[in-house]
């Protein structure tokens, strides 16, 4: 049986939606307090999570936060009073993991945004977000998503999850939507 469109996106919605309302306030409200008081932030997300990562980290810049992305050319090193944000859906993706250790190793806090919380990985972290969606690493298991495909929901939720905490962030740091603005490139 296919779905028509408009079934496709009521049914993609509500996975996210379900995701989504099982993402902790408590552990977003810790990660939002490391990322307000780090002294630097340095992210990282591999494929399809990068690219979230990548659009966390602009919102972050226009925040006024002190942002790179590990392997652009400019990026910093980190140290103590620093944090370095790693996404690896199934838990265990070995650059996150040799990455997570290199910044433990100079001092930084480490946020780790996962959907598999107990693997040996976020052992490595400072602190844990836990997005309880499907990623690759379960997308054969039972209950699996009928329409989204192997980690399109952890990505999806990772989305919804960044903008919500921008939206904590703006409260907490005083920022204005004037002064993000402000902040945006006029190099487009």
């Amino acid at each position: 049986m296919r779905l028509a469109d408009g079934a496709l996106y009521q049914t993609a919605l509500a996975e996210l939606g379900d995701v989504t309302a099982r993402i902790t306030a408590a552990e977003t409200a810790a990660a939002c307090a490391l990322i307000a008081d780090a002294g630097q932030l340095v992210l990282y997300g591999c494929g399809r999570e990068g690219l979230l990562v990548r659009g966390f980290a602009m919102r972050l810049h226009h925040l006024g936060l002190r942002v790179a992305m590990q392997g652009d050319m400019a990026c910093p090193p980190v140290g103590p009073g620093d944090l370095f944000i790693a996404s690896a859906g199934p838990g265990e993706l070995s650059t996150v993991t040799a990455l997570m250790q290199v910044a433990r190793g100079a001092g930084a806090d480490v946020l780790f945004l996962t959907a598999e919380p107990a693997t040996p990985t976020a052992r490595l972290a400072t602190q844990v977000l836990t997005i309880p969606a499907q990623t690759m690493a379960r997308d054969t298991a039972p209950g699996a998503s009928t329409v989204l495909p192997m980690g399109s929901i952890y990505e999806g939720a990772l989305f919804v999850l960044f903008e919500i905490m921008v939206l904590r962030l703006r409260e907490r740091l005083g920022a204005t939507p004037e002064a993000m603005r402000a902040r945006h490139t006029n190099l487009e």
